[in-house]
């Protein structure tokens, strides 16, 4: 309980007590003094994770305009409608499925009206991060994936990968359940893996289960060699993005009375380096630094609260530098047509961000940071090849040439980014 508040209720008890009389009738007063402050306590911490729900699904308006800017003009509203829509069907996914595996916690029975109603935030705000997934997948496969297949693979992703991932790590599953049992021989063999905003549970995940998506679905068809249509979309998406990570990493402590200022400056040190190194590395790539500045903030989730501002900076522009370098060697080496680079940013740099803890903090252990991302890679990346690739073996996951050359805004949607143009 923060201290002013502490010292306000402490003085109101004081003020009582000295124009109270001493009785049944002073002990009353006391104790509904003592349940206003605790209703106070609660409706505080609600407000808290509150914020950082509504701020992460702000982040979320950063995912569709980063896919805006990088995308071709033909593919601008598939992008916004995307992002939008699984939002909703990862909400959908997580209600009904995915928050009771990680959490043994349930929305179905009578409403929960106990600590002003927290549970219900708390979904609210671990949603966020559940939904971050497809939204990952999303800037990977833009331009030539379906819409609906895309979305079934996403809701998939939510309702069971994500939760499976979350209840070893994160969550509280069910007490007797296998996913219990596997978390505690985890924790008690292998130790507490600290990841503490998701470089590798949520950034990680996404970007290794787009990379099968991608590897799946090929290239797209080489009709232009400009691939973006708006830097100033771009850059806003970023900016978005940037402004809401504040709340995704010092939120992540789960409640007001644990917040932290160190977790604030580590991340903006990790922004600063990460985008300073792409600066320089990229010379001056405006598609890399505003990059640049994610793959800073992607690296810095896991060891937020623990490194020191200095180590913050580095561990950044590290990130910043693996952006730059992996993108080039993804596209121009490897043959991987990853629009938004979302293997290398959140992918790579997400494991970067995961293992760096245990490089660069003394009491954490780099041998466990080591087997967990393993773990979480092999379960990301077995499930991505799994479930795309049934869906194409299926109903397909790709569009049509014709399709993906008129654009995926007029062949999905039935609409252009700017109708009155095409008048």
């Amino acid at each position: 309980m923060p201290i002013i508040t502490k010292l306000v209720a402490i003085a109101i008890v004081l003020f009582a007590g000295l124009f109270t009389p001493a009785s049944a009738e002073s002990a009353e007063i006391t104790q509904g003094l003592s349940a206003t402050v605790a209703n106070l306590s609660d409706s505080t911490n609600v407000l808290f994770i509150l914020i950082g729900g509504f701020m992460i699904l702000f982040m979320h308006g950063g995912f569709a305009f980063l896919e805006v800017g990088s995308v071709r003009k033909k593919n601008q509203v598939n992008a916004l409608n995307k992002i939008l829509c699984e939002y909703g069907f990862s909400c959908l996914a997580y209600f009904f499925i995915g928050y009771g595996i990680a959490n043994a916690t349930g929305f179905l029975g009578p409403i929960d009206e106990t600590n002003s109603g927290i549970s219900y935030v708390k979904f609210f705000m671990y949603l966020g991060f559940a939904a971050c997934i497809p939204a990952i997948i999303s800037g990977g496969v833009a331009e030539r994936a379906k819409f609906w297949t895309n979305s079934l693979a996403g809701f998939i992703f939510v309702a069971f990968v994500y939760p499976f991932i979350e209840a070893l790590t994160w969550g509280g599953p069910a007490e007797g359940s296998w996913l219990a049992s596997a978390q505690s021989y985890l924790q008690t063999n292998v130790g507490e893996f600290q990841d503490f905003a998701g470089s590798v549970i949520v950034h990680g995940v996404g970007g290794w289960l787009a990379l099968p998506a991608i590897m799946l679905l090929g290239p797209r068809i080489k009709n232009s060699s400009i691939k973006v249509s708006s830097i100033p979309w771009l850059a806003l998406g970023s900016w978005m993005l940037i402004v809401g990570w504040f709340s995704f990493n010092v939120m992540s402590a789960g409640n007001i009375w644990d917040v932290s200022g160190l977790v604030a400056i580590n991340s903006l040190m990790a922004m600063v380096g990460g985008t300073l190194a792409a600066l320089v590395l990229s010379k001056n790539d405006a598609g890399f630094v505003h990059n640049g500045a994610l793959a800073g903030l992607v690296a810095i989730c896991a060891g937020s609260n623990v490194y020191h501002p200095l180590e913050a900076l580095f561990v950044g522009a590290i990130a910043g530098a693996i952006f730059v370098y992996m993108f080039s060697v993804e596209t121009e080496k490897m043959g991987i047509d990853d629009v938004l680079g979302v293997w290398p940013l959140h992918g790579i740099c997400g494991v970067w961000g995961g293992l760096a803890v245990g490089l660069f903090v003394s009491d954490i252990s780099f041998l466990t940071q080591l087997i967990y991302t393993l773990i979480i890679v092999g379960i990301s990346l077995l499930a991505g090849f799994i479930v795309y690739g049934i869906l194409k073996k299926t109903v397909g996951i790709r569009l049509s040439e014709h399709e993906e050359l008129r654009g995926s805004d007029l062949t999905i949607h039935k609409i252009e980014s700017r109708p009155e143009e095409s008048i």
